[in-house]
């Protein structure tokens, strides 16, 4: 049988003795953690042409950067969560960190392209071991009444990675090399650690979260809807978003500074997107994840036939932005939202279909991309992207409602 649901009071416990300062500190090392992560994942997007010429390997075969992250993280988040269940918490952040250090300066210093697909693959259980302990700690470092506004800030890195992380490891790359940019995070990363150790506390585990609770998760409605709806989405998204640098440089004919200037406005919508989802999600989840779908569906639909030009294919890109920068507060409101009782159970169920799902998408991409154009590429994945509409308004058609979170004691 599944554990009792976790309520605030057992996950909202931080320490009275550490002073506001040192405990909002700790916030924002964990922040810088996955921000470090966020941007080592998806800078290969940026850096994709550069990279697969280093290597004269195929924009598709270049795509594996994406696909294998993903997979490694999609199962190292339950793994993990599992078997870490009585591992303190501060030592297996710092011990990831490392492994992300690690990981970039493999990557600078590759001298194959196996090797920087084995750095991949050490980003990848970062990724999920990371991110499975991180996503509940809010309220063991700040008090109860601030743990809302501190998972605001630990989730802001996601988004910041795309406005920040990749855009200026983009200009890095273009200036020094795509080694250079490598090289920095890999320093930065290490920066986290120092960090971390200086001002997270001990963090022992508490209750965990085994696998019979996870089984019972995935068996509800609402995370199989959740599942389907996470599945079209990231897969339309990341199976075009992967290879946007190609369509910029072969169909919009931009150059090098351009390319770097769209990603960094996609990263800003995409900002913005986050806010206005997270504003609405809450109340309105279906018709949240339904928009941000068909915005999605609508830019990457038209960018074959609007994006041969700048303008289009930067207005396209606002779009797009603004629809993606949803869908991750989208899917896990969502997961969260049909298992309210077992939140760490839902965040890894979350973490793991999303990582995976990501990781087919560029891979189903780098398949379509090698065997005829970006174009393609784009079109198919809008027409996935239509799909998740109907999902999420077959949802709300069949009155299917969300269990009632638990009272909390």
């Amino acid at each position: 049988m599944p554990t009792a649901p976790i309520t605030s009071a057992e996950t909202s416990a931080a320490p009275r003795s550490r002073s506001p300062l040192v405990s909002w500190l700790a916030v924002l090392s964990v922040t810088a953690g996955i921000f470090a992560i966020v941007t080592t994942e998806i800078l290969p997007v940026g850096l994709l042409t550069s990279i697969g010429a280093d290597f004269t390997v195929s924009d598709g075969r270049a795509g594996l950067m994406m696909t294998l992250p993903g997979f490694l993280a999609a199962v190292c988040a339950p793994v993990v969560t599992v078997a870490t269940a009585r591992v303190d918490r501060r030592v297996m952040l710092g011990a990831f960190v490392l492994l992300l250090a690690t990981a970039d300066f493999l990557a600078a210093t590759a001298s194959g392209y196996w090797m920087m697909l084995v750095s991949r693959v050490l980003v990848g259980v970062t990724i999920g071991g990371f991110w499975s302990l991180a996503a509940g700690l809010a309220g063991r470092l700040v008090p109860a009444q601030k743990v809302g506004r501190a998972n605001a800030v630990i989730f802001s890195a996601v988004p910041l990675g795309s406005v920040l992380g990749v855009p200026l490891g983009t200009f890095v790359g273009d200036l020094a090399g795509w080694r250079t940019a490598f090289l920095v995070l890999g320093a930065f990363s290490l920066a986290v650690f120092v960090a971390l150790l200086a001002v997270v506390p001990a963090l022992p585990a508490t209750r965990a979260t085994r696998p019979d609770v996870l089984g019972a998760v995935l068996r509800g409605t609402g995370t199989r809807f959740a599942l389907v709806l996470t599945f079209l989405v990231v897969l339309a998204h990341f199976g075009t978003y992967t290879y946007v640098t190609p369509f910029l440089e072969r169909v919009t004919q931009a150059r090098s500074g351009l390319v770097t200037a769209c990603l960094l406005i996609y990263g800003v919508a995409g900002v913005v997107g986050n806010f206005l989802g997270g504003a609405t999600v809450h109340r309105y989840p279906r018709a949240t994840f339904a928009t941000a779908a068909a915005m999605i569906a609508a830019a990457v639909l038209l960018l074959p036939v609007l994006g041969r030009g700048d303008l289009g294919a930067v207005a396209l890109l606002v779009v797009w932005g603004i629809a993606y920068g949803a869908v991750p507060v989208c899917s896990q409101t969502w997961f969260a939202k049909a298992a309210p009782g077992f939140p760490e159970a839902s965040s890894v169920v979350f973490t793991a279909s999303f990582q995976a799902t990501f990781s087919l998408g560029a891979l189903t991409g780098g398949v379509v991309i090698d065997h005829s154009s970006p174009a393609t590429v784009m079109t198919l994945g809008g027409c996935v992207a239509v799909l998740a509409v109907f999902v999420a308004w077959f949802h709300r058609a069949r009155r299917i409602p969300f269990p009632a979170a638990p009272e909390q004691g």
